[in-house]
């Protein structure tokens, strides 16, 4: 008896069937500006170096690698307190990509009959993960005032807070897909908001935000639920090294060795990340490019008549587009890939190269002006 897929879809998981993969067209096109990758190479140096550390531990690939990957956590460390915030190796835990790092807290701190909220638009990995985990996702609120777009204030996301049933909250500085960022004081709301909620800080794009703009860092000491995630596939342009990380109480990371898998961060993995912390100088040379390309994409869009929403990560949310999936594919007829995130009239674009940015700015000067979303008048 031959089994189908229809057969196989029965025997999954009733809340998964009907659903989709996440996942952004990888497709090969001049400009590639979509999942807001660096879009600079590794250097020549550190190439060399992660290629000797890896050289250097591939004859002890039959045994296993050090399950604390005590050399990551301690190189991790060192690299936060650069911050100013000193932090220990004890207080960091890392993962294949900061996804899994994400995984491991709705494992440990989800799961059936708990809740976690987070605040839309913001990055969907959340809630997929949450349901990957059968935990239940609410998705709060953020400000649809065309003078704070897509902004959270602390009296709002307390509000939105059950703190009877939250277990995860998660908010995200610089926010993706909108670039926003959160003051502290959002942070201290939430977690005096949910006493027994993990209160999570997704930094993936911290190292591309403005001056002054803080980190969730600063508020570790003395908030034990309070946890900080960040990654190396954007800043330190290590997207295929698949290296997460995050920053929380020792006792925190402490209880996240009960939901890893055995071994779960390979001796290459553990080597490469590794050697590109040794030179992080070097690995976040390109950081202050981006950021020129990131201001530039939204001068230029906003004289074009396509307002962007102030980013401090390392791409720009903007609108004005009378239809945004058009636009999408008028842009890919040009060789340039951006992201359609879902919202209404919004396209995202990351801050790549010049020449990259050059090739996204002309072709959006040649869109028509059916493109372009019409204006309501006070008669309209």
């Amino acid at each position: 008896m031959t089994t189908t897929r229809a057969d196989l879809t029965r025997l999954l998981r009733a809340d998964l069937r009907g659903e989709t993969a996440y996942g952004a067209p990888q497709l090969v096109v001049p400009a590639a500006l979509n999942t807001n990758e660096n879009s600079y190479p590794v250097p020549p140096g550190v190439v060399a170096e992660m290629a000797a550390e890896v050289a250097r531990v591939l004859p002890g690939l039959n045994r296993y690698p050090d399950r604390e990957f005590t050399a990551l956590r301690h190189a991790l460390a060192a690299y936060l307190s650069r911050s100013g915030t000193p932090v220990t190796a004890d207080q960091v835990w890392a993962g294949n990509g900061s996804n899994e790092v994400l995984l491991h807290l709705f494992q440990a701190f989800g799961g059936a009959g708990r809740t976690a909220i987070g605040f839309t638009p913001s990055y969907s990995m959340h809630s997929i993960i949450a349901g990957t985990s059968q935990t239940s996702w609410v998705s709060g609120q953020r400000s649809s005032d065309p003078q704070r777009l897509f902004t959270l204030d602390a009296d709002s996301v307390a509000a939105q807070i059950d703190s009877a049933d939250t277990a995860l909250v998660f908010l995200c500085s610089p926010n993706n897909p909108t670039g926003t960022a959160i003051g502290l004081d959002v942070v201290e709301a939430a977690y005096a908001a949910a006493p027994e909620a993990i209160v999570v800080v997704d930094e993936a794009y911290a190292e591309f935000a403005r001056p002054a703009t803080p980190s969730a860092l600063t508020l570790l000491a003395g908030r034990e639920r309070l946890v900080v995630t960040r990654t190396m596939s954007k800043a330190f342009a290590l997207a295929g090294g698949r290296l997460g990380y995050l920053a929380a109480d020792p006792d925190l990371t402490a209880l996240l060795r009960l939901v890893r898998m055995p071994y779960h961060l390979s001796a290459p993995t553990q080597a490469i990340a590794v050697a590109a912390l040794r030179h992080t100088d070097t690995m976040l040379g390109t950081v202050g490019a981006i950021k020129e390309q990131r201001d530039r994409i939204a001068t230029a869009l906003a004289a074009l008549g396509y307002p962007p929403v102030p980013s401090d990560a390392n791409f720009v949310l903007f609108g004005g587009l009378s239809d945004a999936a058009a636009t999408w594919s008028a842009l890919l007829e040009r060789g340039v890939l951006v992201r359609d995130v879902g919202i209404p009239h919004y396209l995202r674009v990351t801050a790549g190269t010049p020449a990259e940015t050059t090739a996204f700015l002309d072709a959006m000067a040649e869109l028509g002006h059916e493109h372009r979303l019409a204006r309501r008048t006070d008669a309209s």
